[in-house]
């Protein structure tokens, strides 16, 4: 038997033994608004303690049947107390496949509260009363005494039943292991008209196997007041839910309360029977239909991936009429009935005009396989409606597979029959799988093919995808430090297996934990070299798995600081303008110092960046003299400060302390040191240097903030009257009533006073524009009017791109033919073009002088 695929019993906790549990003894009265049968109760001593079979409404199915002797139920299982009083007349001979010489003799306790909740003798003055008064219960035992099995014997445990005339087989077990073998299995049963019913499993997880498999009814455990219990496992797979405590019989011939969806699955695995009693030609998919059809919605309408269609009523599968398809009205999108991704249903084409809407949930990426069973010879178009609202339409043959590209969230479905002319009536099975995308890092199934990683803390998420899947990463380690690896899924599918090894060494693996389990490296001391992490499910897992992992890397690097020793003002490190120092701060004493030195008075921008989010870094900046002139220290969280601001030449000292000591990680200072000319950055070497400098002196303009010019900016409207009244220093204002120019404009007496003067205007919408750009024509005719010039008329155009019919070519001639204006070198003037700041004080500075 595989350490790693273990068939486990699937059960709760003992609730308690032999203690009287208040609760209402099942009577009822006939409710009018249903055709039911008359209500029918068990005598027996202890039905009072059976509370679940008030939630399932068995009283009003036992006025139709109260048993079934036409068909064999098996249980794979530990086996059954074979002498139990309540028990003993409805069982038929079985086998024990651990000891086939051996009666099935239960030697842990589970088969035979499985067998109580099914088939406990009724109305015999003893204990309780199963679901079937009367069955033919066949116990095959194939579980150790622990309640632990091999998944050989399940599938032998299957087959038998199969073989010796078993109708229904109870699976109250399950691993989280898929394999064709079991599989098989499955779909031999299928194959046989044999319906399997499973438990999901207890752990808060994923639907266990062979629960998971499409055909499998697959039932979780719900709560008394009607919600699916925590522990029941969910997921696409899961069919319905069934009460999770029940009271049943023990070993020894006893009783005894017991919980979880063990003792959920024969509830329905017994309701089944009833069924079939009633509808004794229905095929398995038939019965299953007919069980999801009639339960009990507990969240919405149509199927979930947490209670699946509902809770099992035994009274509506009794009473009411079964309907070939439960999914009606579903003719349009907005009818679309929801169903599973990975579960196979049953339903009708009522002639060639019926269109059958689904909905999913695609939990990922991936993709999503649709098989058809039908007669044959039918065509059936099927157009997908995906996340994104991305559609497309397929064709395929009965018995046909088709796969569907899908995003995680809601996908749409239509099915409908190639020939719309189609009259009858047309049966159909559809099953759908599920198949989880393949992760960004792939291809990376082998070691020379491993994906690098960048050399940091991160948390990445990647899928086992295919057969035999495993992912191998790469760490280039270039700084000793540590390094801590945390590999976590989200699926109890995953076994998960962490192996390192450094290029080189021996490798080590991680494999402490069980299905679903966290697997830790711990804080392990990394050096120089190439470190190849795999991360793969455990070799007995080998199929593709739906579901996540996580990949943590904590890396803390141990850093040597480069420019130590500098902890004192005379070991100052001498830095660059430009260049990044990296340092770390070895201790809570430790201090950094550095000494820049600036030749003309300059505008100093230091950075620091790289710190650590839970460090405080301080940066104080001294004079040639020690005195403090300005600090600045991050904000918490925030991993870069800055500290910049007008300097004279000199040189200046940089002290860099830290709330605590850290050397896994550099910090980097830079200095940036920009050479101020006239108080601006960016005016020296400029062409209009001299002439902004005298504008700038005489008050006619001002800069921007961070000692900014922008002499290459485009001038406005509003810019240009203030130049020009403080140029030619206007007093005299009129009243303007502009549209857009409100009286607490900055500019409002400015361009009050250029109007006065006429040298601005505003457009015929009585609108100014103040922040509209100025153009090079405006500009001239701007500084025409100023000098009281009106231009000429005679001569010819100045310009290439200016004729006599343009606006301005008398203001032009005027003004070149003065030498206040001069054209580009081709020729041209561009009069269009917006004036920079830079031209128009070149043109005043020109005119003033």
């Amino acid at each position: 038997m595989l350490k790693r695929a273990i068939i486990r019993i699937i059960t709760g906790s003992v609730i308690g033994t032999g203690i009287f549990v208040s609760a209402l003894p099942i009577t009822g009265t006939i409710l009018t608004s249903r055709a039911y049968a008359a209500v029918v109760t068990a005598t027996d001593p202890l039905i009072e303690k059976q509370t679940y079979l008030q939630q399932i409404h068995i009283q009003d199915a036992w006025g139709v049947a109260t048993g079934n002797n036409n068909l064999i139920i098996a249980m794979v299982d530990t086996g059954v107390d074979l002498t139990h009083p309540d028990l003993l007349p409805n069982l038929v001979d079985g086998a024990n496949l651990l000891h086939p010489d051996e009666l099935p003799l239960d030697d842990n306790g589970h088969g035979t509260n499985v067998a109580g909740v099914m088939a406990a003798a009724a109305n015999n003055d003893r204990g309780g009363a199963g679901i079937l008064w009367n069955a033919k219960l066949m116990p095959i035992k194939a579980l150790e005494a622990d309640g632990t099995g091999g998944e050989a014997k399940l599938g032998e445990g299957i087959k038998y039943a199969v073989d010796h005339g078993a109708k229904i087989v109870v699976l109250s077990l399950g691993l989280n292991k898929y394999s064709t073998y079991l599989s098989d299995i499955v779909q031999y049963a299928e194959d046989h008209d044999v319906l399997l019913v499973a438990a999901t499993g207890n752990e808060g997880n994923r639907v266990k196997y062979p629960a998971a498999y499409p055909t499998v009814l697959a039932v979780g455990g719900m709560t008394a007041d009607k919600k699916t219990d925590s522990r029941s496992n969910t997921g696409p797979e899961l069919d319905l839910v069934a009460p999770w405590d029940v009271f049943t019989t023990s070993l020894g011939g006893g009783y005894e309360y017991k919980d979880g969806t063990s003792m959920a699955a024969p509830q329905v695995a017994a309701v089944a029977a009833l069924a079939w009693s009633k509808y004794p030609s229905m095929k398995p998919y038939e019965i299953r239909n007919l069980l999801r059809q009639k339960t009990e919605p507990l969240s919405g309408s149509g199927w979930n991936p947490i209670s699946g269609y509902g809770l099992l009523r035994a009274d509506r599968v009794m009473n009411e009429p079964y309907s070939e398809d439960m999914y009606e009205p579903n003719n349009r999108k907005d009818q679309a009935s929801p169903i599973s991704a990975s579960k196979m249903i049953s339903a009708t084409f009522q002639g060639g005009g019926d269109a059958d809407w689904y909905s999913f949930n695609a939990p990922y990426n991936g993709n999503v396989n649709l098989l058809l069973q039908t007669e044959e010879g039918y065509e059936v178009t099927v157009n997908h409606i995906q996340t994104s609202g991305a559609a497309q339409s397929y064709t395929f043959q009965a018995g046909g597979k088709i796969t569907l590209p899908v995003s995680k969230g809601t996908n749409y479905i239509q099915l409908q029959l190639k020939d719309r002319a189609f009259t009858g009536k047309l049966p159909y099975r559809l099953t759908t799988s599920f198949d989880i995308y393949k992760d960004e890092f792939e291809d990376n199934d082998r070691q020379y093919t491993a994906y690098v990683l960048p050399i940091r803390s991160q948390t990445i998420t990647g899928t086992l995808h295919q057969m035999n899947d495993q992912d191998w990463f790469m760490l280039p380690v270039e700084q000793s430090g540590f390094l801590r690896l945390k590999l976590s899924v989200d699926t109890a599918r995953i076994d998960p297996v962490l192996y390192v090894q450094k290029q080189g060494e021996k490798g080590v693996t991680y494999d402490l934990g069980g299905d679903g389990a966290v697997e830790v490296m711990p804080k392990t001391a990394v050096f120089p070299g190439n470190y190849y992490i795999r991360v793969s499910n455990v070799k007995e897992y080998t199929f593709p798995v739906t579901g996540e992992y996580k990949l943590t890397v904590e890396y803390e690097a141990h850093l040597i600081d480069p420019n130590e020793p500098n902890d004192k003002p005379y070991q100052a490190t001498a830095i660059k303008p430009g260049a990044p120092y990296d340092g770390v701060i070895e201790s809570v004493t430790d201090q950094d110092w550095f000494l820049l030195k600036i030749n003309s008075e300059s505008f100093a921008d230091l950075h620091l960046s790289g710190i650590p989010e839970n460090v405080r870094l301080t940066m104080t900046v001294y004079d040639s003299n020690l005195k403090q002139l300005a600090t600045a220290t991050n904000t918490p969280g925030a991993t870069t400060t800055d500290l910049s601001g007008r300097w004279q030449a000199g040189s200046y000292y940089m002290k860099l302390t830290a709330d605590k000591p850290f050397d896994y990680q550099m910090y980097s200072l830079t200095a940036d040191v920009t050479p101020l000319l006239g108080g601006f950055t960016d005016i020296a070497g400029h062409w209009a240097a001299n002439d902004i400098l005298a504008a700038v002196k005489s008050n006619l303009i001002e800069g921007y903030s961070g000692y900014k010019f922008m002499p290459d900016r485009t001038i406005t409207r509003a810019e240009a009257a203030a130049i020009l009244v403080r140029g030619f220093k206007l007093t005299k204002q009129k009243y303007i009533g502009y549209t857009d120019l409100s009286a607490n404009h900055w500019a409002y007496s400015f361009i009050a006073k250029a109007a006065q003067a006429g040298i601005v205007e505003g457009y015929p919408d009585q609108s100014f524009a103040p922040d509209s750009p100025v153009t090079r024509m405006e500009m001239t005719a701007m500084m025409a009017r100023a000098m009281k010039l009106s231009g000429k008329q005679r001569g010819a155009a100045p310009f290439t791109d200016t004729d006599d019919n343009y606006w301005g070519t008398g203001v032009l001639k005027q003004m070149k033919a003065e030498g206040w204006v001069s054209g580009f070198p081709d020729g041209s003037f561009r009069p269009e073009q917006p004036a920079t700041r830079a031209e128009f004080v070149t043109m005043l500075e020109d005119i003033l002088n």
